[in-house]
């Protein structure tokens, strides 16, 4: 009994992770046939006079690609599915051995935990069953009744822990391809500036000063969109 609500607890935790990533994809290739067809649209009105017209080639040149955005939710969604194929996604190559070493150590504890668990379950089951059989060899003659309970209860425990790891672990490999698809379309221009100064604290003390520069990014001159 303990086994199978285990089983349904690790299927609930996977089936909550997997969720919001398949939802956010169908979300995402919604929001990118809607810009395309917007684009679409825009490209095939007629030109209006006094606007100066972008050629389609240009878009393709603009720091945002509308036809090939990256998004944190392809990102999140492929490593839902397959773990490390958001980071390759991402263009990070080198945390695809650290991904499968996490979920490989994880689950080879797991499998360990798991057969220790049931020797000494068995153990102390055969134990019981041939108390009054004196042809029965017992596996393990220095251990008590109460040593097999105390080491068949503590693995079961470690098999708890190591399907936590592994589902942490799943759960770290989907946040960490999120994340970095997210930072790769941080803005980082020359409208972005950091000073370090001279100053006066309270007009009386000398200091260091640092001020942050936040500039909106400047359109182009001469380009407009229909």
């Amino acid at each position: 009994m303990k086994n199978k609500t285990g089983y349904v607890l690790v299927y609930t935790l996977l089936c909550l992770l997997f969720l919001p990533a398949i939802t956010s994809h169908a979300q995402d290739t919604t929001g990118n046939r809607m810009i395309r067809d917007s684009l679409a649209r825009r490209h095939a009105m007629p030109v209006q006079r006094d606007t100066v017209i972008v050629d389609p080639t240009v878009i393709d040149s603009l720091p945002v690609d509308y036809k090939a955005l990256h998004s944190p939710r392809k990102a999140a969604f492929y490593s839902a599915v397959l773990p490390g194929l958001g980071q390759i996604y991402n263009r990070e190559y080198w945390k695809v051995p650290l991904v499968y070493a996490a979920l490989g150590v994880s689950t080879g504890v797991f499998i360990w935990n798991m057969d220790k668990y049931k020797e000494f379950r068995d153990a102390y089951r055969m134990r019981r069953a041939n108390q009054n059989n004196p042809a029965y060899e017992d596996k393990y003659p220095n251990y008590t009744n109460s040593d097999l309970t105390y080491l068949r209860d503590a693995y079961r425990q470690y098999v708890d822990y190591s399907v936590l790891v592994f589902v942490a672990a799943y759960a770290l490999n989907i946040v960490d391809a999120t994340v970095f698809a997210h930072l790769r379309q941080f803005d980082i221009s020359d409208d972005l500036s950091i000073r370090i100064s001279p100053t006066l604290l309270n007009n009386r003390t000398p200091g260091i000063g640092l001020r942050l520069s936040l500039g909106p990014r400047k359109a182009k001159p001469g380009l407009a969109f229909r």
